[in-house]
């Protein structure tokens, strides 16, 4: 089995392991998935011609810049990815960690099923499932677009005075 679990950090780590520690066994690969939003078409209006930076001898862009949105994308997904492998290697699991760097994080999450062919899609789902809102989520775009498998696990839904993650 191949198994892709996908979060943004609201994930409830171990109730995930102990579903996946159920469903595979030494032979199957478990990834576990993180899609961050870099606002690329904000830093590419900087880089256009029609703006001009205020101070004079301002630093121009070059690979630097890529290799440090790459860096920040490593290390904000390893903080968000980490919980759910140790939850998983604490019962004898090995997952791979997958960061990615995307706008749209459920074709990113998708995309990312069909290539590696995942088995079963592991996602969570911070709203209600049956309200009107839900429809509108991550996973909800991820159920109804993958020709995959999905499995949703609730992860801690806001109150009404909480702010709404964005998973």
């Amino acid at each position: 089995m191949n198994v892709l679990i996908a979060t943004a950090g609201v994930l409830p780590p171990e109730p995930v392991a102990e579903i996946v520690e159920r469903l595979v066994d030494s032979r199957d690969t478990v990834r576990v998935v993180t899609v961050l939003a870099i606002p690329r078409s904000f830093l590419n209006e900087i880089r256009s011609e029609e703006w001009r930076p205020l101070t004079e001898g301002a630093p121009g862009w070059d690979e630097e810049e890529d290799a440090v949105i790459a860096r920040y994308v490593e290390e904000r997904g390893r903080r968000l990815t980490d919980p759910v492998v140790s939850a998983l290697r604490t019962r004898d699991i090995e997952a791979e960690p997958i960061h990615l760097e995307g706008e749209d994080k459920a074709a990113a999450i998708i995309s990312t099923a069909e290539a590696i062919d995942a088995d079963l899609v592991v996602l969570g789902a911070t709203r209600q499932i049956f309200a009107e809102s839900a429809w509108e989520s991550i996973s909800a775009r991820v159920m109804a677009d993958t020709r995959r498998p999905v499995l949703v696990v609730p992860g801690h839904i806001p109150s009404d005075e909480e702010p709404e993650s964005v998973d």
